[in-house]
């Protein structure tokens, strides 16, 4: 099969699931993010429709606009020359980006601690001991599925349709990053400890404990970030 980037035939790429024809838009925007966040579509690749196309078994109509819906999140650009690639932030721009996300999900914990109800923390819970078992198999992409669902869920609990809009649309952009900061051991075993602590403090409906665990988290991701990001393009604020 050829990469479904580069279009090179020498170059092996992963092979990727068929998209059922069932509510073909979503699952289109659903497998290419998806892509993104696990690297199979790196930072700055060049996406090829053709080969996406054969890849996905899709006409290029539902393939471009998933590129739009991709495009208006902030995940890959669109050039009238040049095509689709996907998206590379600058060094700035995570600085920047996982700051004010520090900011929303401790907020977003100190909300939930206040409203959120028994039957929610119990799923929190669950999803809690199910990415414990995926760490323990070196489940990486379901590992992180399960932890992204607990930050979403710690967001639903806060029960602000403001905070939550913004929320997504922050996130969306940082998902590839978060994802690939837990390849390091010793990071992913201390985000799993960190974890711990958020449902104490959640079941103990501590918000001002949960809202320091969240911001430190968060900027400790960041850090994590910046320490292996491939293409650094410009500076973080010199004060911050």
């Amino acid at each position: 099969m050829q990469n479904p980037v580069s279009g090179d035939p020498s170059r092996s790429g992963p092979v990727l699931p068929k998209v059922e024809r069932q509510r073909l838009h979503d699952t289109v925007v659903d497998h290419l993010r998806k892509f993104i966040v696990e690297g199979v579509l790196a930072p700055g690749m060049k996406l090829n429709e053709r080969e996406l196309c054969e890849t996905l078994g899709i006409s290029r109509t539902p393939l471009r606009e998933a590129f739009k819906v991709l495009a208006a999140e902030g995940l890959i650009d669109i050039s009238p020359n040049r095509g689709a690639s996907v998206s590379r932030m600058t060094e700035a721009e995570i600085w920047e980006s996982f700051e004010l996300m520090s900011g929303l999900e401790a907020f977003s914990g100190e909300l939930a601690c206040e409203r959120i109800t028994p039957a929610e923390l119990a799923e929190i819970k669950a999803l809690h001991y199910a990415m414990l078992a995926c760490r323990a198999q070196n489940d990486l992409p379901g590992y992180y599925s399960r932890n992204q669902e607990i930050h979403d869920r710690i967001n639903e609990a806060a029960r602000n349709s403001a905070l939550r809009q913004t929320y997504q649309s922050i996130n969306r952009r940082l998902q590839a990053m978060r994802f690939r900061s837990n390849h390091q051991s010793d990071k992913w075993d201390r985000a799993v400890h960190e974890h711990e602590d958020m449902i104490k403090a959640l079941e103990a409906r501590d918000g001002k404990a949960l809202s320091a665990i969240l911001r430190r988290h968060l900027l400790e991701k960041r850090d994590s970030v910046l320490q292996i990001h491939p293409d650094p393009v410009g500076e973080p604020p010199q004060n911050a």
